[in-house]
């Protein structure tokens, strides 16, 4: 994979604008086209640095993406959604990020709680803070569907009781992490499919990261990216294996690399196979 020449795009220097910390928000997108530029358009002023990951989209999310400026990384193929967060974090660190916020681009939560999201690990108050959609207590009037919302609403009293926590949900793709939280966790142990998001929570409970929330309304819409049901059970059956891979290490029942603090991270492999397409910095 080829790198091409690159003159940084303006709104992109690193301001540190947030208690002198470095702000990445990262996009793991795939057919994100439609959504992308709304989404990106709504990105506050402490962002420092945008990082795109193109996880092999049949759509023009990358053209749309180099037009806005985005630094954009392309999978050679479509690896799945936790490979692409992987690549994302990795090109977070490398590009200096202290507060890495990962975003969905597919508009379904609100960019705007970025910097609220950020301040809150920039400042030192946690390790880990979660965009909820359940705390405000709208997630259905935003259309999650009912079954959706029923399913998140059990697998998180679940968790709660097996991983003696108090989370309101553990299903929000709306993220931010410090960058210790991102060198420390075993990363590379994890699926590359979505519930790669649960492992990551289990993990970060599992090492005694701190974890807050903010309530954040959602949005649910043709365009907006969802699983369906299929790949819902596929992921809840392996939120249920999480939840008892992490209570038979907690009490000594098993052993499992994601809970293993000698378990591979992101510096630990050969970089993502991802091809780096640079921005222009206007969108025509």
């Amino acid at each position: 994979m080829t790198r091409r020449a690159f003159r940084p795009h303006p709104e992109q220097r690193l301001t540190r604008v947030i208690n002198g910390r470095r702000v990445a928000v990262v996009l793991p997108a795939y057919n994100a086209a439609s959504t992308l530029a709304t989404t990106v358009g709504q990105l506050p002023d402490c962002v420092d640095i945008r990082i795109l990951v193109d996880d092999f989209s049949r759509d023009d999310t990358v053209t749309i993406a180099h037009a806005l400026g985005l630094d954009t990384y392309v999978h050679d193929s479509n690896y799945g959604y936790g490979r692409n967060q992987m690549t994302c974090y990795r090109q977070a660190l490398d590009a200096g990020a202290d507060v890495v916020v990962m975003l969905h681009p597919d508009y379904q939560y609100t960019p705007l709680l970025v910097t609220a999201m950020a301040s809150m690990v920039a400042i030192d108050v946690y390790d880990v803070v979660i965009g909820s959609r359940i705390l405000g207590g709208t997630a259905l009037s935003g259309g999650m569907p009912r079954y959706k919302y029923f399913a998140n609403r059990a697998l998180t009293a679940f968790q709660n009781l097996f991983l003696h926590a108090k989370l309101s949900e553990y299903h929000t793709g709306y993220r931010a992490f410090s960058r210790r939280v991102l060198e420390s966790l075993p990363l590379l142990e994890n699926s590359r499919d979505f519930v790669f998001d649960n492992q990551m929570l289990a993990q970060c409970l599992y090492f005694g990261f701190r974890i807050g929330e903010v309530s954040c309304p959602t949005r649910y819409f043709p365009e907006a990216s969802s699983i369906n049901f299929r790949r819902s059970v596929r992921y809840g059956l392996g939120v249920v294996a999480t939840t008892f891979q992490y209570f038979a290490q907690k009490h000594g029942l098993g052993a499992f690399p994601i809970f293993d603090r000698a378990g591979r991270k992101l510096y630990e492999a050969a970089p993502p196979v991802a091809a780096h397409v640079e921005g222009t910095g206007a969108l025509a």
